[in-house]
């Protein structure tokens, strides 16, 4: 199960895309004055050796500033150029690999008409070829591994991540390893590996993983303490975090909670009845304000 995003300050407007860890742009020397693409001549006219580079960068600018917009169909045809035009790119060919995954991390997963995930992976791969020092890149192949159900090799690829110091974005690693370990059913291996990804306090996915593992384990007030960590954390995509919700209903439910599972499930349905977690939600819903109703008469 993949419910959400994690976001920092730079994807704070896609709130839509479903847990897509994409460390911050300012990695990159993200320019500081806004983007302004420059429409080079027709392919008639003769470029020079660094021609080519400077309008792949160009197009590269304005598949971020697109992203950040939620136009991802633009935003790939402008990526997609940019790797047309510089092949070796590796910061292009990765957030090509970024778009792809986009469209696969929908309510449809998958099965989603947009969702090409064999794009996304093999995108990541270029990327990692031709930069092996971009560690963003392999942190997002071991998601798409992860999205493929390739467990064990996620793992391989995410360890010497969570294993460099230099990483400054390793949580995430730690995070989609932690997850791999909770899909392969280790949970004592990734309650400790999320311990270590929920070092960084606002990473509110990570907590959500942590969660999860702690509700398989029916380590219910472990479960309940890491999804309120997730749901507190001061950030609007955070506090929206339809899953966390229904997963804490659903662990205080069983801890005979019934008011507080309730409320939870309510907050659920309110995020958007029609998706899976608030049809579920509002179902549980239904059938515990008759159990409150009746403890209360």
């Amino acid at each position: 199960m993949d419910g959400y995003l994690l976001m920092d300050a730079s994807l704070r407007r896609l709130g839509q895309l479903p847990m897509l860890q994409i460390p911050s742009m300012s990695i990159w020397h993200r320019a500081t004055a806004p983007v302004a693409l420059v429409m080079l001549a027709s392919c008639g006219a003769s470029q020079t050796a660094s021609g080519p580079a400077r309008q792949a960068e160009a197009e590269y600018d304005m598949a971020r500033e697109v992203f950040y917009r939620g136009d991802w169909r633009v935003s790939l045809d402008h990526a997609r150029r940019s790797v047309v035009l510089d092949p070796q790119n590796a910061k292009a060919l990765y957030f090509v690999s970024v778009v792809h995954a986009a469209f696969c991390l929908g309510d449809e997963g998958l099965s989603a008409p947009d969702c090409k995930i064999g794009e996304a992976e093999a995108f990541a791969r270029r990327s990692v070829e031709a930069d092996a020092k971009l560690k963003d890149a392999k942190n997002l192949l071991g998601q798409i591994l992860i999205l493929r159900g390739q467990y064990k090799e996620a793992m391989t690829v995410l360890k010497p991540l969570t294993e460099d110091p230099s990483y400054i974005a390793s949580h995430l690693a730690w995070g989609n390893y932690g997850w791999a370990q909770v899909q392969l059913g280790d949970l004592d291996g990734a309650i400790h590996s999320l311990t270590q990804a929920v070092v960084q306090p606002k990473f509110c996915v990570g907590y959500f993983r942590l969660g999860v593992a702690y509700a398989k384990k029916s380590d219910l007030a472990h479960a309940d303490q890491s999804f309120t960590r997730a749901l507190d954390v001061d950030s609007p995509d955070c506090k929206a975090m339809q899953q966390a919700w229904q997963s804490r209903g659903e662990v205080r439910e069983k801890a005979q909670d019934l008011r507080g599972a309730l409320s939870d499930f309510k907050r659920c349905t309110d995020l958007g009845a029609k998706t899976p977690s608030g049809t579920a939600c509002s179902a549980r819903a239904v059938g515990l304000r008759a159990r409150v109703t009746t403890e209360a008469s």
